[in-house]
């Protein structure tokens, strides 16, 4: 969406009533006609407007597709989001910030896709993107704190999902799973993926890629008990480009307080109220062995915390949980 596309669809979505064509050209410097061919360029972007001789414009409704025209009209933001790259199709949008991200690209840049081809989660496991159904967007940061501290980013990304999440659906029945997951009913509704480029004390950006199953209606047979979306979970038709608005707003709010503090003690209260693993014992799988204890919480440094049948207690700072009676993923 052009610049002059998105001012004219900002002044149509703050009217909220009939614009116009002459007042549209006047308010712009721009001839009636040259009006009509970006409310022409926005119906084709799936926004409907309604025009109506003697009256005007009128939007109707947004597209709701992730463009950083229509994710800016909900933007409360300083820097998440100003600068957004979107894309019919790419192979990753975690790949294409960090080659943004290694030329310069400021911190707050946003790359989303309508679909990728090759979606990543973590573990190098894939993650299945249809076109023009979920969110698959990447958030390039540059964080002024120790590289230690840098893990840390991905809790933070699922808490401000969890609540954009819940402020735009006050019902929903959703937890995060440490250290990345958001789930409803013990299926996936969301992933976070961190990546960084780093030396020895000096981190040059991290990546944060999300992926939010938003109006997928169904998966394939080997997801159907690992999966599901937010119309599964709700009925309703989301808006992705107001979802997508509503999670960088709250993280940004995150993100600011965590550089001024220490560590996670001033969102851990909420990290363990809708964590899925307080209080449950588990499996944590690592690359080189297996940790199993009761789930004690989280520590301010992000790691989960457990407590083995001697009695004591592990800080775990990475790995896949799993239930301990079943051994089956949550």
């Amino acid at each position: 969406m052009n610049d002059l596309a998105f001012r004219i669809l900002s002044r149509l979505h703050t009217a909220r009533t009939y614009l116009s064509g002459e007042d549209l050209s006047g308010e712009f410097g721009i001839s009636r006609s040259a009006v009509w061919k970006h409310i022409c360029r926005l119906r084709d972007a799936g926004c409907r407007i309604e025009a109506v001789t003697g009256s005007g414009y009128r939007l109707i409704a947004l597209s709701g597709a992730p463009d950083g025209g229509e994710v800016a009209l909900f933007l409360t933001t300083r820097a998440a989001g100003r600068v957004f790259h979107y894309h019919k199709e790419t192979a990753s949008t975690n790949l294409l910030a960090k080659k943004l991200a290694a030329e310069g690209a400021p911190e707050g840049t946003v790359v989303a896709a309508d679909t990728q081809s090759a979606g990543r989660g973590r573990l190098g496991r894939s993650w299945i993107s249809p076109a023009g159904r979920n969110l698959y967007f990447s958030l390039i940061l540059r964080p002024s704190v120790a590289s230690l501290r840098i893990p840390q980013i991905t809790l933070l990304a699922a808490a401000a999902i969890h609540r954009a999440l819940c402020a735009a659906f006050p019902s929903i029945n959703a937890g995060i799973k440490w250290p990345n997951d958001i789930l409803c009913g013990g299926r996936k509704l969301c992933g976070v993926l961190c990546e960084m480029q780093s030396e020895p004390g000096l981190t040059h950006f991290v990546v944060v890629g999300i992926g939010i199953n938003v109006n997928q209606e169904s998966f394939p047979e080997e997801l159907q008990e690992k999966a599901t979306s937010l119309r599964l979970e709700t009925g309703a038709g989301v808006s992705r480009s107001e979802l997508l608005a509503g999670a960088l707003n709250r993280f940004e709010d995150l993100y600011l307080q965590w550089q001024e503090e220490d560590d996670l003690g001033f969102i851990l209260p909420y990290l363990e109220r809708y964590s899925l693993l307080q209080g449950m014992d588990v499996i944590v799988d690592q690359f080189s062995r297996q940790v199993a204890g009761k789930v004690c919480g989280i520590a301010c440094g992000g790691e989960l915390v457990l407590q083995t049948e001697d009695g004591s207690r592990l800080n775990i700072s990475s790995g896949e949980a799993s239930l301990r009676n079943t051994y089956t993923h949550l």
